[in-house]
């Protein structure tokens, strides 16, 4: 099942609300059948920009948004062709799951066999064809969610938007159904932008990231740029976990608390003389102390199954948290010696 889908441009929308600016102006392209996420905290203005792309706010004077070559800036929701899954799915308690599925085809009075066609192929492809005839109210929580996504999709779309589609659910089945949804968008091929605030989602899910802080993007990119190039100290520390290194800078090295680290070539760091470099947790290794770049010594142990995750004090002026293989063991206080791959290390503004 191919939907047709469309580019979407938004050129200068800002967003007032009672004489507070919630979205500073702000221009985005969406290509068509990409899969674009929203990630930020609360509050930052992901899901005002998603309700301006689905016609439900008006952004402030000059803003302008697109579908293609037509300009849906003034087109209410119901005119702009969007399927929209909600946070808390909003099904509709007397009906079954066939009925909720069919309900936009319906009020588009599209001709009954097609629609049943249209609701038959929905249940097949989320695999609810056996609860067809269920009220909502005996379904779980990812039956329901998968529900919400097929009336989505069963007016045929060219712009899909999901606000938070996952929050509800129990982080287990979180996991199963964002790999669902990533194959089924992969094959629908529908122009995708999905807020969230979850880091794991936002990766799997994106072809592209767009991070946002206090009403303003921080950074577009792919998952890998947004992760390993992150453009500021604000989208470091907010996609992954992250260390930080403070010393002095010379003769190529960063000089800090438990010894030096040698810098990367990159000019951004020598011209500079910067005084901090960051880098991610599995980037770091454990290495012998008296050849290693930093010495410490472990201050506490998290077993997280895969991976045991070390928190070093002594290497730095903050605690330093190193991942290793889950199966190593050891105990508070040890020596311990830490390098770090030289082209993982990241200078952030």
């Amino acid at each position: 099942m191919k939907l047709a889908s469309v580019p979407i441009t938004l050129t200068q929308c800002a967003k007032t609300f009672r004489g507070t600016r919630v979205l500073e102006p702000l221009d985005l392209q969406i290509g068509a059948g990409e899969t674009l996420v929203l990630l930020g905290p609360s509050g930052c203005g992901k899901t005002t920009t998603l309700r301006m792309i689905a016609g439900l706010e008006t952004p402030d004077a000059g803003g302008r948004i697109a579908f293609g070559d037509e300009d849906v800036t003034a087109l209410p929701i119901e005119k702009r062709q969007v399927g929209m899954v909600f946070q808390s799915y909003a099904l509709f308690p007397n009906l079954t799951v066939r009925g909720n599925i069919g309900y936009g085809l319906k009020i588009r009075r599209t001709p009954a066999a097609t629609a049943r066609q249209r609701v038959d192929e929905l249940l097949a492809m989320m695999r609810l064809g056996a609860h067809a005839d269920k009220p909502i109210d005996q379904l779980s929580g990812g039956q329901r969610q998968r529900v919400a996504l097929a009336r989505a999709l069963a007016v045929q779309p060219r712009v899909l938007l999901l606000d938070e589609p996952l929050t509800a659910l129990d982080a287990r089945l979180r996991d199963t159904l964002r790999s669902e949804m990533n194959t089924l968008l992969r094959e629908l091929g529908i122009t995708t932008v999905y807020v969230t605030h979850d880091q794991a989602e936002a990766m799997e899910l994106g072809d592209r990231i767009v991070v946002m802080s206090a009403g303003r993007i921080e950074q577009i990119g792919s998952p890998r740029d947004i992760y390993y190039r992150p453009a500021n100290r604000s989208v470091a520390q907010f996609v992954g976990t992250i260390n930080r290194l403070a010393g002095e800078t010379r003769d190529g090295m960063l000089r800090t608390t438990g010894g030096a680290v040698p810098l990367p070539s990159s000019g951004a760091l020598h011209a500079g003389g910067a005084r901090e470099i960051f880098f991610r947790p599995e980037d770091a290794y454990l290495a012998d102390p008296s050849s290693a770049h930093l010495r410490g010594h472990v201050e506490s142990t998290a077993f997280l199954g895969e991976r045991t995750r070390l928190t070093i004090g002594g290497a730095a002026p903050d605690a330093l948290l190193i991942d290793v293989a889950g199966r190593v063991e050891l105990a508070r206080g040890t020596p311990v010696g830490i390098s770090i791959a030289q082209d993982a290390l990241i200078a952030l503004s």
